[in-house]
């Protein structure tokens, strides 16, 4: 059974199509990354899957489409892209708040919840300032205090968007390393990236969206060619192997000069 599965989704903001009839279905252990340029409609895939928007299509989480605010938030963590932190509150009491779908309103943390606080701390490596007001931290700091939080939740989805902006290129590595192992757990994650060289080197599969249509799904090698990094990004790029995974560089823009010769010759070719 998918823990996510999308079929022919629509979605408009402002009166304006964002997606276009988007299918899709995440199985455990897979670790997802949803690309694609700017507009493409990553967000808003994301925000409609967890109904924070409306759309058009089915939608089934866990198997099922009809699930409380409270059973959804055992099933799917979210982490958005805004980082805003608005109380000053311990990093270990924001990272707490994670647990809040498995207990009542004025529950105490039991020993699981504890655990789990515990031990998302230590993956993001964030222990040693536990008691450190959360809005004290930097900006990558607060990035990594806020995927603890979305792990303590413990849910068997994560949905994550931008996940490792703003961190540095150890912290960014690091982050990729644990949704991958929350991955290979049997849980899924799915996170929207713009960082095409760690999609490449860490996500088990890539869906590309271009303006709110999946062009592509697959293995990263199989999604990432030259031809679409061309088409739909724009750009050329050095594409390789090393150290066991692919490596890709976006190195120039493609000019409106040599994408016509491109369209020439691929007319010539019959292509």
């Amino acid at each position: 059974m998918s823990l996510l599965s999308v079929s022919g989704l629509r979605v408009s903001l402002g009166g304006k199509p964002v997606l276009h009839g988007v299918s899709l279905d995440i199985a455990a252990g897979e670790f997802v990354g949803l690309i694609g340029p700017n507009g493409a409609g990553k967000s808003t895939l994301l925000r409609a899957a967890l109904g924070l928007v409306r759309g058009e299509g089915r939608i089934a989480i866990d198997g099922s489409e009809t699930l409380s605010i409270r059973q959804r938030a055992r099933r799917v963590a979210y982490l958005p892209q805004e980082r805003d932190i608005a109380w000053p509150v311990s990093v270990e009491m924001l990272i707490s708040l994670g647990r809040a779908p498995h207990g009542t309103a004025f529950s105490r943390l039991g020993a699981e919840d504890i655990e789990a606080i515990d031990r998302a701390m230590t993956r993001m490596e964030i222990s040693a300032f536990r008691d450190r007001p959360a809005t004290e931290l930097s900006g990558g700091e607060k990035a990594r205090a806020l995927i603890a939080r979305a792990l303590a939740q413990g849910a068997p989805l994560l949905l994550a968007d931008e996940p490792t902006a703003g961190l540095d290129p150890s912290h960014q590595i690091a982050s990729m390393q644990v949704f991958a192992d929350v991955a290979s757990e049997g849980r899924a994650v799915v996170a929207s990236m713009h960082d095409l060289g760690l999609a490449a080197r860490w996500c088990s599969r890539l869906v590309l969206l271009d303006r709110g249509v999946v062009v592509a799904d697959g293995a990263p090698r199989a999604v990432l060619t030259a031809e679409r990094l061309r088409t739909i990004y724009g750009v050329e790029a050095y594409l390789g192997e090393a150290m066991g995974g692919m490596v890709i560089q976006p190195m120039n823009v493609v000019t409106a000069g040599a994408a016509a010769q491109e369209d020439k010759a691929q007319e010539e070719n019959g292509e």
